[in-house]
């Protein structure tokens, strides 16, 4: 009989209230698990608004080591009554550094350990470099009861090192938990399909599932009573071939999901000989900050 996995994403809008966040995405994982999904993705930074559109310092208070993390000590739980697999996003603290997240929870709500989001960017209205520290963990796959899976956290979907890593590491699915929507210095700047060519890229390069998960609706900034983001969601599932096989819209509440034969995934990414063909000795440049 072949390995099969089914996977999900979470598509909704998030406000200021950490304990109605938790409740509304533990509503969607439960209707994504009575569905048959296995692995359940919500969001980057569910716990609240996403709070990286401006500095300010109130913000750090919101941040708690792993382990301890209110997300954590509920979501965690949830994946051990419902066995199901899912990666959390969080604000984490550790002494004095702060990272953005996610915490492996498996189906029997253990931890499996921590990824740290590695590229942190810094622009206008995501300016998360005056709140995260670069990652430390390099990049994360976790054999959960499964499937192997990889995880990256939103800036590290448009770095196709970043998802060939995780298939070198065994990787079976590529799970994104997402925060990105309107770009504040350019209102006529629209990513939505750039993000979602990204990751289908990855899926066609590494023969391999990708799941998106990004939020939805406007967030209105503290103190900028004309300030606010628009989060297009557009959450996803794609198969090996890049193909979408489950879509949300920019403003659709609900959950995406998907069902993938792994040993039928695994053959075929042998066949097309991508990892076969490899010539790392010649990706030199790739590991120098600034190669000739």
């Amino acid at each position: 009989m072949s390995r099969t996995l089914s996977v999900a994403a979470i598509q909704t809008a998030y406000g200021m209230d950490l304990a109605e966040n938790i409740k509304k995405t533990e509503h969607f994982i439960r209707e994504a698990a009575a569905k048959g999904a296995q692995v359940i993705l919500p969001s980057e930074l569910f716990q609240g608004p996403y709070f990286c559109v401006a500095q300010e310092e109130r913000w750090f208070a919101e941040a708690h080591p792993w382990r301890e993390h209110p997300v954590v000590k509920a979501i965690a739980p949830l994946a051990g009554e419902l066995s199901v697999v899912i990666p959390i996003s969080i604000f984490e603290k550790e002494g004095p550094h702060y990272f953005n997240s996610l915490v492996m929870a498996d189906a029997d709500g253990s931890l499996l350990g921590l990824y740290r989001k590695s590229h942190i960017p810094d622009g206008p209205g995501y300016m998360e470099k005056y709140y995260f520290r670069p990652g430390d963990t390099g990049f994360k796959v976790w054999d959960t009861r499964f499937g192997r899976l990889g995880v990256g956290i939103c800036w590290d979907q448009w770095y196709p090192e970043a998802a060939r890593a995780m298939a070198l590491m065994g990787a079976e699915c590529l799970f994104y938990p997402t925060a990105i929507g309107s770009e504040p210095h350019d209102p006529s700047l629209d990513t939505a399909l750039p993000w979602r060519r990204a990751m289908q890229g990855h899926a066609v390069s590494n023969v391999i599932p990708v799941v998106g998960a990004n939020r939805i609706g406007f967030e209105r900034w503290d103190g900028y009573p004309n300030g606010g983001q628009t989060f297009y969601g557009s959450s996803f599932v794609a198969d090996h071939r890049g193909d979408l096989v489950s879509e949300l819209g920019r403003a659709d509440e609900g959950i995406v999901e998907a069902t993938f034969d792994l040993d039928f995934l695994q053959t075929h990414r042998a066949a097309w000989g991508f990892f076969r063909d490899r010539r790392p000795e010649f990706y030199t440049a790739l590991s120098s900050g600034r190669p000739a």
